[in-house]
């Protein structure tokens, strides 16, 4: 970065056209995402089974009119609002539902693939503000936008809108300090906001560079106190564009994950998540350790092969994880140029070379001295993988390599001398030996042998082309110079960071995923959820090790699902459930002492009617005993069976019991006699209750909403009104239009007391009311144990 607060009149003058920069990269940009783009494949695993019915969800229930803020359709109901990963506030996602009621899968992929295109023009107007040259400026949008875990983990949609944001943050922020802008200032914190709304590592680390960066752009000024006097006004203006984004959002996360299952997160266990350092030969040779698939031939650090070689690693990481090539051009240029003869140190980019090297450190985490102190930092032990560091680290190396390339179009580099040269080949071919005899000594040479014949023809490509470049540039070509290496770097990635099984399958391999699918399975559940519908009956299915991509299924069909897919759940629906992140895989569905199998009563009290699994349903659950469930359709992908025992979902009942909830949660035992159909359960002193005549009553759905719900009770004596629904404390209820006091009833469920005769309940999820209430009751508790 500049010094900060510069005039604007005394920015360098921009001289090359930005239009036709634009249109070199966007070409380039189509030409790599067009397997996506054309439909023929699409972005999978996490993208399709998480992200994509999330979007679904939220594009159905804006067009329906009702609040994506509550979804009825995992895990039995799950605050939205509150969910990092629910894509509510994200502004492309967001802006894709509100234009389109049913999204397929070009529209979600192209909003990944297009967040990175933003970033990449960012990029590009960074180094037209510090006229530097174009061909720099393509060489660092590529890069950024199809390099590092931007190619290798797209998948990971929430981490891939974070480094989008990021590099338009950076930009933004650059430019407050270096014109002084307020303005500026307050843009860069509004983007900055949207980037922390992930909620994930990549923002937090994100966080963490821009932070750095600004604090070496201010002390590194000619004057650094008149720098940071004038940098108070775009800072200021950020920090409250930030907080008008991110505020809100934080917090309910915050609260939400308080009550969460999220296990606490130590040095040892963020650990596991660490980059082997065997990883960084893929900076250089791209798909060396065969993580392009198939599966069976991946080879690296921590694979099976890898392990029996040289031992266990303990680390708990994918193949795709680990991958970190972003071109050869840029890499060449760093190794080169910017290390050995010094480049990086020069003082207009030195602040950026110091933050790649500090995201390397924590990414190699247990691997480097540095981890320990960097798991200090605020917020990094929210996380688990150090590894998801190599997000930004891409980011910043596309940086310098763009730089370095400007250098060499310009004819500004060190002087080389013979033993620059003499180091520079020892690297290479130190790299290459130890390729070499890595594989060589894993057995797996011959997997090995074409990414590295790969990586010679991309080195001969490259040298090439920045040779040719070059010459174009000294001679007034600086287009042209752009062309030729934005045409290498498209040969170059499609070739080494294109479509492979981390990140393209056949669109068709989801089609269960697709609003308008013809699935049997699913058409099945829809009819026979259908069929049993009944004024207090709206019955639950679960979705069990049928595939990786099935379990948020029932988001996408609008099916009460018992399960789903996310790393964030109620914790006290995982203990009382037993249910886990996922259940692709049959050993994945996990019960609980409350919930031991599907013949128990919390399933019945869930109202789990249907479930489909993808083997015989004994192999799950091995205490069912024959007529337990009853098998009612086998399709291609599912046993489907049905639970004959299942409960209504609302129920009008007289008795009330006080009880200890932790204590039948931790042993599994129902009170003796508990029957859910004439008793609640309370954690507290049932509330008085008037008495009338005896005489039967009845409880209906008149209305079933996202964040409504409205019942219709007539009930002669008084009693209780049960919802078996998850119970939240955001959660409100209404009599009649007048407030009651919501009741956690049965451990798991909502319930109401209700006065004799007939009544209109409605039950409300207002999670702002809720966050602002649970603020006030912290601030108290503080302010008491000061007093205290």
């Amino acid at each position: 970065m500049s010094e900060p607060a510069l005039d604007h009149a005394s920015l360098p003058r921009a001289r090359w056209p930005l239009a036709s920069v634009f249109c070199i990269v966007a070409l380039a940009w189509f030409a790599l995402s067009w397997p996506w783009l054309s439909g023929a494949v699409t972005i999978p695993w996490d993208a399709k089974a998480h992200f994509h019915p999330q979007l679904q969800f939220l594009a159905s229930a804006w067009h329906k009119g009702l609040s994506p803020f509550w979804t009825p359709y995992v895990f039995s109901g799950s605050p939205q609002v509150a969910d990092p990963q629910s894509l509510i506030f994200s502004p492309s996602f967001a802006l894709i539902a509100a234009l389109n009621p049913t999204p397929d899968f070009r529209w979600s992929d192209g909003a990944v693939l297009g967040t990175l295109l933003a970033g990449a023009f960012a990029i590009i107007l960074l180094f037209r503000d510090r006229d530097w040259h174009p061909a720099g400026a393509v060489v660092a949008a590529l890069a950024f936008a199809f390099g590092a875990s931007a190619a290798w983990r797209i998948q990971h949609v929430g981490q891939v809108l974070s480094l989008g944001y990021f590099a338009i943050t950076l930009l933004l922020v650059a430019r407050a300090l270096e014109r002084g802008s307020a303005l500026y200032g307050f843009a860069a914190g509004v983007m900055a906001g949207f980037m922390v709304l992930g909620r994930d590592q990549v923002a937090l680390i994100g966080v963490y560079v821009l932070v750095g960066l600004v604090v070496a752009a201010i002390a590194m000024a000619r004057h650094p106190w008149r720098a940071l006097r004038a940098s108070l006004w775009p800072l200021m203006a950020g920090v409250l564009g930030a907080a008008l984004v991110a505020t809100v959002p934080i917090l309910l996360t915050a609260f939400f994950a308080q009550e969460s299952n999220r296990p606490e997160i130590d040095l040892v266990g963020a650990g596991k998540g660490s980059l082997h350092p065997a990883a960084l030969l893929t900076a250089l040779f791209a798909n060396l350790y065969g993580a392009a698939g198939p599966l069976e031939n991946f080879w690296g650090a921590p694979s099976p092969a890898f392990e029996a070689r040289f031992g266990p690693l303990d680390l708990y990481l994918a193949r795709n994880m680990s991958q970190l090539y972003l071109g050869l051009l840029p890499m060449l240029l760093i190794l080169t140029v910017g290390i050995v003869r010094g480049a990086l140190l020069r003082r207009e980019i030195i602040a950026l070379s110091a933050a790649a090297a500090i995201v390397l450190i924590y990414a190699l985490g247990r691997y480097t001295p540095g981890f320990r102190l960097l798991f200090e930092l605020p917020g990094v032990d929210f996380y688990r993988r150090p590894a998801d560091a190599l997000f930004i680290l891409g980011a910043l190396l596309a940086l310098l390599g763009g730089y370095l390339t400007h250098l060499v179009m310009t004819d500004t580099t060190p002087r080389a001398r013979p033993w620059h040269y003499a180091i520079e080949a020892a690297i290479f071919l130190g790299a290459l030996g130890l390729a070499v005899w890595l594989a060589w000594t894993v057995g797996r040479l011959p997997i090995a042998a074409m990414p590295l014949l790969i990586a010679l023809l991309c080195a001969v490509l490259s040298l090439g082309a920045l040779v040719a470049a070059r010459g174009l540039s000294l001679r007034g070509s600086g287009l042209a110079a752009a062309i030729v290496l934005a045409a290498t770097l498209t040969v170059d990635l499609s070739v080494n960071n294109g479509p492979s099984e981390s990140t393209a399958l056949p669109s068709q391999s989801y089609e269960v995923l697709r609003a308008d699918s013809k699935n049997e399975t699913i058409a099945l559940l829809k009819r026979e959820t259908a069929r049993t519908a009944a004024p207090d009956r709206r019955d639950r299915i679960e979705l069990a090790g049928i595939g990786f991509h099935w379990p948020n299924a029932s988001l996408v069909h609008e099916l009460d699902n018992t399960l789903g897919y996310n790393p964030l759940r109620l914790g006290l629906y995982s203990k009382a459930t037993g249910a886990e992140d996922h259940v692709a895989l049959p050993e994945q569905r996990q019960f609980s002492p409350l919930m031991p199998g599907y013949r128990s009563l919390l399933a019945d009290m869930l109202g789990l009617r249907f479930i489909a699994t993808g083997v015989p349903v004994e192999q799950i659950d091995k205490r069912l005993k024959p007529g337990d469930l009853t098998q009612i359709a086998r399709t291609k992908d599912a046993y489907i069976y049905e639970n004959p025992r299942a409960l209504p979902r609302v129920l009008l009942v007289t008795q009330a019991q006080k009880v200890d909830f932790d204590a039948i949660l931790a042993s599994g035992q129902w009170p003796q006699g508990f029957d859910p159909k004439t008793t609640v359960l309370l954690d507290r002193t049932p509330p008085p209750v008037p008495t009338g005549p005896a005489q039967p009553g009845s409880v209906i759905i008149t209305d079933y909403g996202t964040t409504e719900v409205s019942l219709r009770v007539d009930a002669p004596r008084g009693g209780f009104v049960v919802l078996n629904d998850v119970w939240h404390h955001w959660w409100q209820i209404e009599i009649d239009g007048k407030p009651a006091e919501l009741l956690r009833a049965n451990v798991l469920f909502r319930a109401v007391a209700v006065p004799p005769g007939r009544s209109t309940l409605r039950f409300v999820f207002r999670p702002f009311e809720g966050l602002f209430e649970d603020i006030g009751k912290r601030l108290r508790a503080e302010r008491t144990k000061l007093q205290g």
